[in-house]
């Protein structure tokens, strides 16, 4: 059976409940799209992240990637178009799991500047909206963890001549998290809805091969 590689980041920084973790473990052997969905984990460090989930896909030899974190302060599910070549977690106050920050330094410094996803994002936000779930694209992965660990496969892929296609889901954070007092007044979404959300994206990705031609209006402006 075709598989589906899922990963999620675990707990960091201010959040104490990843949804991206919750979600993963909610899919973890899921069948979607006739695809059996494979969840992992994955650290929340620097390097390490990519190290993880290159093995993984190397043993699993899945047809998708599709990694998965959180993006405080966004409404919606949120599907990533491009990861850049850059690393600057102290503008968000943050270090990773290992207690490491970077500014300024480079993901790969044999690497172009940014990559774009090779997922059909328009047909999968389209998926999820048909399914009354709020989707998005999104042009900016942010600079910390998550874009890190997106550039850093899409550019292992690119060196391997792979034809795996990968990509990265943004989720809000769960309720739970938007309810502590330093988070009141932000977005939220239920592990539940960001689950059927990505279940239905998945399942776009892997019947559309090629992005659809069509618009997918916008009101996101991060």
């Amino acid at each position: 059976m075709t598989k589906v590689l899922l990963t999620g980041f675990e707990a960091y920084g201010y959040t104490p409940v990843n949804p991206a973790e919750s979600v993963a473990r909610a899919l973890d052997g899921a069948v979607v799209g006739g695809a059996e969905i494979v969840s992992r984990i994955v650290p929340n460090t620097f390097f390490k992240c990519i190290d993880f989930v290159k093995a993984e896909i190397e043993q699993i030899q899945p047809e998708l990637v599709v990694m998965m974190g959180e993006y405080g302060g966004r409404s919606m599910i949120t599907v990533e178009r491009i990861a850049q070549n850059l690393n600057d977690g102290t503008r968000y106050g943050l270090v990773d799991n290992a207690g490491r920050s970077l500014q300024g330094g480079l993901t790969a410094a044999d690497g172009p500047a940014a990559y774009y996803t090779t997922l059909p994002i328009r047909a999968m936000v389209q998926a999820m909206r048909d399914a009354g779930i709020p989707a998005d694209i999104s042009d900016a992965a942010g600079t910390f963890c998550c874009n890190h660990l997106m550039y850093g496969i899409l550019h292992y892929l690119f060196q391997s001549d792979s034809p795996i296609r990968a990509g990265w889901i943004h989720l809000p954070y769960l309720p739970e998290v938007a309810a502590r007092v330093e988070n009141l007044g932000e977005p939220s979404m239920s592990v539940e809805t960001s689950t059927a959300g990505v279940r239905m994206g998945i399942e776009a990705a892997l019947t559309h091969p090629e992005d659809i031609d069509a618009a997918s209006p916008s009101r996101l402006q991060i």
